[in-house]
């Protein structure tokens, strides 16, 4: 997995899967190098084990998703963009996008100013964007860009190319901006999403580098999910730990390797072409490869798997979602042939 199912035993956080962060991508708008695309993915449409559908309604309207932006290199927002949602009797969403920068930025709450208000939640195929003061928007179902061989991560890496994801879904904050707003040339990006069900705001989920949240965590799962970057130093020894055993590395190596996978933050420069894991991430980049070489010390680099290819050449350049009633399964003859795609593109 990416950043899914990184609850306890691959479920979902707060046992919610609204509230499940899976992947983060920043990336310079195509065709305008002064713009830039951030890509914040929750709420996966099934469930693992045992298989089944999540629930259809998009995002928690009492939850509040939260992109970060550290601009001057040490681990603390400096700047937010907080979405919150809200629910008609008939089952639709709308959202609001704010934005706060200093103290505010790092810390909790829901305020800022607002950039974005009410604008609707896309549940079937055709993407519903809203624009305003330089900024383009959209959230709601999209077809799931990860791809990933996830039963051979399960059978202890034993991969075979059967992409979990060629058919899943998943809900995406799209959000499309000046790279002014973003500040210096490099920034820090991560994302998180909190929890108000009980009146006060508690993190439910947080991440930036895939698969981290999911593999290396151990036993400090909790911990890591409720921290901030500035503080991720504590789980080194956790993560080396996980290395050593995964890998083979030898406990210096490990820890000098796990250093390097903290603060969990996606460096991005929107003056640069994106590539993970140099710079920023884009849709098609094989971030499940780069782990998991990372992961195993080089006896594993790939798990046959490649980009799918639903994707758009425009704004907000996710796929429409599979299936707008019920959450698909592999048993599609779409999926049946974008399963084989898939597979080429990831052995070529």
């Amino acid at each position: 997995m990416s950043h899914h199912y990184s609850g306890p035993d691959f479920g979902f956080p707060h046992g919610d899967a609204r509230l499940d962060l899976t992947d983060l991508y920043a990336f310079p708008k195509p065709g305008e190098a002064d713009k830039s695309i951030l890509i914040m993915n929750v709420h996966p449409s099934a469930v693992v084990n045992p298989p089944g559908p999540t629930t259809r309604e998009p995002f928690a309207p009492e939850a509040l998703y939260e992109l970060k932006i550290d601009t001057n290199g040490d681990a603390v927002a400096d700047i937010a963009y907080r979405v919150r949602f809200s629910s008609s009797e008939d089952g639709s969403q709308t959202a609001t996008l704010r934005r706060v920068e200093g103290a505010q930025a790092a810390g909790t709450g829901d305020g800022g100013q607002v950039i974005i208000e009410a604008a609707p939640v896309s549940t079937g195929r055709d993407a519903r964007v809203t624009e305003s003061g330089g900024y383009r928007f959209f959230a709601g179902w999209r077809s799931d860009p990860f791809f990933f061989d996830t039963r051979g991560a399960l059978n202890d890496l034993q991969f075979t190319g059967d992409d979990f994801f060629i058919d899943k879904d998943v809900c995406s904050i799209v959000l499309e901006m000046p790279n002014s707003a973003l500040g210096p040339e490099r920034v820090g990006l991560w994302a998180r999403t909190l929890d108000g069900a009980a009146g006060v705001w508690v993190q439910a989920d947080r991440g930036a580098l895939p698969a981290q949240a999911v593999f290396l965590v151990g036993s400090e799962r909790d911990g890591y999910h409720a921290g901030e970057p500035a503080n991720d130093a504590r789980f080194i020894a956790v993560f080396a730990h996980a290395l050593e055993h995964a890998g083979g590395y030898a406990p210096e190596e490990a820890r000098q390797v796990a250093g390097r996978l903290l603060p969990d933050m996606l460096s991005y420069d929107p003056t640069r072409p994106a590539s993970f894991p140099s710079n920023g991430r884009t849709l098609t980049d094989d971030a499940a490869d780069a782990f998991l070489a990372v992961l195993t010390n080089g006896k594993v680099t790939g798990d046959k798997v490649g980009p799918h290819i639903d994707l758009l050449a425009e704004f907000p350049y996710l796929g429409p979602p599979h299936n707008i009633s019920v959450p698909s399964h592999a048993t599609s003859p779409i999926a049946t042939e974008l399963r084989k795609a898939s597979r080429r593109l990831g052995s070529s």
